[in-house]
């Protein structure tokens, strides 16, 4: 990368810098995406996990922005097939005596019927009623005593580190871009002109410095957005406002669900999703949405936050979770636009919009902020246009219908190669290769949890995890499922792929602590027991 010449450096290799640097590079751009962490280890491997349009933005009259989602959800359908799936939501409607109030009705079938409208029926599903008995079968602890029916509609969900590590291979495999995680951008160089032409980076693996030689530099940094404004325009930036996501996970057993579940939060206006796991047999609550100000590279999950969910499900079903139900945790932020000059931020940031912004300082960089997930090809198009003035004759958009790495005829005939396909799609073969000549490779190290052997020896040599908790965190979701198991299940992990990556034993053992010490740190940080 230090003797290359590149047309665009994209720092973040997030969900966004990830569609950037595909976006660039699929139009023909000699493209450079660099991470100061590992690919999608900030917000973007720590949101809900769905893919929607935002049922509740209609209340905040964001009808182009609900249009917008639910169209970027269609393409993401189509385009990566084994890693985002449809998946029905219900919504509970709870009154008295077998009554529910008409108003409340009313409100969510007008809702529904603009979703519908706005793009929800490209799903191949319309929202209906259903009956109280139906609602049950979904969510079977729902409060039989003030359930009296519900409404479902669809919408999909994705694996959000998947999709981002699908996003940056099919850049560097399909169109040849060059992807380094672990690389810290610490100053963007300037010509005479003022324009930028060159990325300083720190190797944070193995402590050396290079310098990425480019024409245009994208800053798609999410929360950290603002440390790359003053480091490009040497001035003080406040663009960003950092707001604060927390999910928890159960076992199922304890909260069965075979849809995702809208509900409301007693006291509050807002609501909050419970969601199956796929595969694995925990389901997963969220989320939180609350001003932050603490450290960017920590956020996390308090007993406030973890109560305050715990008490949104108990209200509405008979699971009665406690704090020794929770299995796993995790927080993130979420990079909103900072509120215009003259609005006093309170501790609403739902109200926040979820726009994206493109911001061109006339020096050859770019800065995308704001935004969400659902709509990172959208926020990418928009990016790369941008650096249209820089780059003469840069090609027109290709990632609308860009089917993404992986994407291919093959499909699953038995259970191993469907968990490995929708994880992986048709590079499942070749981890079923590994089996093949390794039979050990196909059993499950963690109990519970769905993960087979071969998938950890497949992420260190095809997927550039190179720790512990690259492994645990975000090549599987193995922690956020059940941070214990996958701590029980740690020190065989760590000899499994200790030769990969040349480990000595004095490293495998670091390994094991450094997550060891992780999930201390964020059980601890939330209240909870190992």
């Amino acid at each position: 990368m230090a003797e290359s010449r590149y047309d665009v450096v994209v720092i973040g290799a997030g969900m966004t810098g990830a569609g950037v640097a595909l976006d660039a590079a699929s139009r023909g751009l000699r493209v450079a995406l660099v991470d100061a962490g590992d690919i999608a280890s900030g917000t973007s491997s720590k949101s809900s996990k769905m893919v929607h349009g935002g049922l509740r933005y209609l209340q905040q009259k964001e009808f182009r922005l609900v249009y917008q989602n639910l169209r970027e959800r269609r393409r993401l359908l189509e385009n990566a097939p084994f890693l985002v799936r449809p998946l029905p939501f219900l919504i509970p409607l709870f009154g008295n005596n077998g009554v529910v109030s008409k108003a409340l009705v009313k409100g969510y079938a007008t809702a529904l019927r603009i979703y519908d409208l706005s793009g929800g029926w490209r799903i191949g599903q319309r929202y209906r009623k259903v009956t109280k008995d139906e609602a049950l079968a979904l969510l079977p602890t729902l409060n039989t005593q003030r359930l009296v029916a519900g409404f479902l509609y669809y919408d999909a969900r994705g694996d959000d580190a998947r999709v981002a590590l699908a996003l940056a291979r099919s850049a560097a495999l399909d169109f040849n871009a060059d992807v380094a995680n672990y690389l810290r951008a610490v100053d963007i160089t300037h010509d005479e002109r003022g324009r930028a032409n060159g990325v300083v980076c720190r190797d944070e693996l193995g402590g050396s410095t290079l310098t990425l030689s480019t024409r245009t530099v994208v800053n798609a940094t999410g929360v950290w957005a603002d440390d790359i404004f003053a480091m490009a325009e040497h001035v003080i930036s406040h663009r960003v406002t950092p707001a604060k996501g927390v999910h928890l996970s159960v076992p199922r057993s304890r909260l069965p669900a075979d849809a995702a579940a809208v509900l409301n939060v007693p006291g509050d206006r807002r609501n909050i999703f419970v969601v199956p796991f796929e595969e694995a047999p925990y389901t997963y609550i969220g989320t939180t949405d609350t001003a932050y100000d603490g450290a960017l590279d920590s956020p996390e999950c308090t007993p406030a936050d973890v109560a305050y969910l715990l008490t949104a499900v108990n209200a509405s079903t008979s699971s009665n979770l406690t704090l020794g139900d929770v299995t796993g945790v995790w927080a993130g932020l979420r990079p909103l636009l900072a509120p215009s000059e003259g609005r006093v931020l309170n501790e609403r940031t739902s109200d926040l919009s979820r726009r994206h912004k493109v911001i061109d300082s006339g020096d050859a960089v770019v800065h995308v902020t704001g935004g969400k997930w659902t709509t990172y090809r959208a926020m990418a198009e928009d990016t790369v246009n941008a650096l249209g003035p820089y780059l003469s004759g840069l090609a027109g958009v290709r990632t609308k219908r860009l089917r993404l790495h992986g994407t291919g005829p093959w499909r699953p005939r038995t259970p191993l190669e469907t968990h490995l396909y929708q994880r992986h799609g048709e590079d499942a073969t070749g981890l079923l290769s590994l089996i093949g000549a390794n039979p050990a490779l196909a059993e499950r190290p963690i109990d519970g949890q769905p993960y087979v052997n071969a998938e950890f020896v497949h992420a260190v040599r095809h997927e550039m995890a190179t720790s512990l908790v690259d492994l645990l965190t975000r090549r599987t979701r193995a922690h956020l499922h059940d941070a214990r198991a996958a701590l029980r299940a740690a020190p065989a992990i760590a000899a499994l792929v200790a030769p990969e990556l040349n480990w000595s034993d004095e490293e495998r053992d670091s390994q094991v602590h450094a997550y060891g010490a992780l999930v201390q740190h964020e059980f601890c940080a939330a209240g909870l027991t190992l």
